[in-house]
């Protein structure tokens, strides 16, 4: 459940708890020996605050009608989503070992068969269609749920996204609030390179949304802004939160050959040591 007390401590206690969530992605995806390591570190602090901070959610039931529902767009980010969620108890920490392996439980796109999980995903451009359906649902049937969407940036190059933001402000979904993760690098290169984005907070309040634009590392800024989902007045909430791509590990910090790579033992050993934890690597996982 969202936690009320002491706002200002739970946020340091949290922002505290990052390293470790990186720590488990790191190690999930050099187990696998593969996996998305760039873009799962610029996500991860905006998906701690989410569950841990601001979102309505029972990991004993992760089905509650009134839950909150946050959907991970950017599905090829699963190792961020599934540090948060097995750190919150929806699954044992052991499945971690799991990661895109064969029969395994937690395979390298989000999908629904893992505990807390509400949407498979990893079609980019889906999710915040999804999101906005599952917005206009509970508005419908009366509910207080609110519904997050997180996108990638080279996912905002796909003109689905673009119909549901004209869709999402039509409806007045106020219970919606959709977070651009903007590390400015997709899988070949940098977006201005590939296919400009803006000025995307511009086209978004031209379609109608309240847009908020924050440092997305910044765990004051990242609570500010999530407090402010339904605060517009009719309108829903998009938050650009500008990040950086592996964020938190150095030779992974900014650089596009990162999107999709495993660290070797060596990369993960200096990853550990950066994040302040003791290198114990065992091979053959």
């Amino acid at each position: 459940m969202t936690i009320k007390h002491n706002r200002r401590k739970k946020i340091e206690e949290l922002k505290t708890a990052s390293a470790g969530l990186r720590k488990d992605i790191v190690e999930m995806i050099y187990t696998a020996r593969a996996g998305h390591p760039g873009g799962s570190l610029s996500a991860v602090d905006i998906i701690n605050v989410l569950y841990n901070y601001k979102m309505k959610h029972d990991p004993e039931n992760p089905g509650w009608a009134e839950r909150d529902r946050f959907i991970m767009s950017k599905g090829h980010a699963s190792p961020a989503l599934y540090a948060v969620l097995g750190n919150c108890g929806y699954f044992p920490g052991e499945e971690f070992k799991s990661f895109r392996k064969f029969g395994g439980l937690l395979q390298g796109h989000v999908h629904r068969d893992v505990p807390g999980v509400e949407l498979s995903t990893g079609s980019l451009g889906q999710g915040l269609s999804v999101a906005s359906g599952m917005a206009l649902g509970s508005k419908l049937a009366g509910k207080n749920s609110r519904v997050y969407c997180m996108l990638g940036d080279g996912e905002m190059q796909e003109g689905q996204v673009w119909e549901t933001v004209m869709t999402a402000a039509q409806y007045r979904l106020d219970n919606l609030c959709a977070i651009l993760d903007y590390n400015g690098i997709q899988e070949n290169g940098r977006i201005d390179r590939i296919k400009k984005l803006e000025p995307v907070t511009d086209k978004l309040k031209d379609f109608g949304w309240e847009v908020l634009e924050i440092d997305g590392h910044d765990y004051v800024q990242i609570a500010d802004a999530l407090d402010n989902t339904g605060a517009a007045g009719e309108k829903p909430l998009f938050i650009k939160a500008n990040t950086v791509k592996g964020k938190g590990i150095s030779y992974m910090e900014d650089r596009f050959e990162w999107h999709a790579k495993n660290p070797d033992k060596e990369q993960l050993a200096q990853a550990l040591k950066e994040l302040g934890f003791k290198a114990e690597i065992k091979d053959g996982n």
